[in-house]
């Protein structure tokens, strides 16, 4: 969805009748052409205003993986949170003010034994909500595809070289299921606060590529 308000009479048409864009001169794709005319519409029937469509827009471009990690933070170091997390992951953010949406939010612990990675096989479904915007490579065909058929060799990519008897399991996320890994707390941690523990957390620890950053 673009940022800013286009009308449709600043729009000038190419030979072949499709609008172009002013800031860029390029034509609009279907879905642009789509997202104009469906928020204008709205706009139109006084079902929302281009105010409440800025401050929607601006709300998701402030969600960002430090929100995860706080919710990570917080079951590190809280039992009874940690087990609501596990049991209903929609319900523990929002427990923390963070809202996940309609879409069912599962997380997924990694353990001595087990270690967990989240892919989309069909396209690129993430918990943006909680994470913001998915990182490019996770969008891509190679990764989606390679993930689920090699993921040692994948995650060892990433720098990730897992023991031979850990067992990994690879987590398809669909159109109203999200996954979110809930990485291992790292040694050494014992005396951190809870907003120092958040610091630790990485975006790829969440998902699955990674792991926490190890305290200095």
């Amino acid at each position: 969805m673009p940022h800013d308000h286009h009308d449709h009479s600043h729009d000038e048409l190419s030979p072949s009748g499709h609008p172009y864009r002013q800031d860029n001169d390029e034509p609009l794709t279907y879905w642009q052409t789509m997202e104009i005319a469906m928020r204008e519409l709205l706009i139109e029937k006084e079902i929302t205003t281009a105010a409440e469509i800025t401050a929607r827009i601006e709300e998701m471009d402030r969600r960002s993986p430090a929100d995860g990690a706080a919710v990570i933070a917080r079951a590190w170091v809280d039992p009874e949170y940690k087990a609501h997390l596990l049991a209903d992951g929609s319900a523990a953010c929002k427990a923390m003010g963070f809202e996940p949406g309609v879409l069912r939010l599962i997380a997924v612990e990694n353990t001595a034994d087990v270690h967990n990675v989240v892919v989309c096989t069909l396209c690129s479904c993430y918990p943006r909500n909680l994470l913001g915007l998915p990182p490019d490579w996770y969008k891509t065909r190679a990764y989606r595809s390679r993930v689920v058929k090699e993921p040692r060799k994948v995650l060892a990519e990433f720098g990730l070289d897992l023991p031979d008897g850990m067992t990994v399991r690879v987590h398809d996320s669909t159109a109203d299921m999200r996954y979110v890994v809930l990485p291992a707390r790292p040694e050494g941690t014992e005396g951190m606060s809870e907003a120092e523990l958040a610091q630790l957390i990485t975006r790829d620890s969440m998902i699955g590529t990674g792991v926490p950053k190890t305290p200095t």
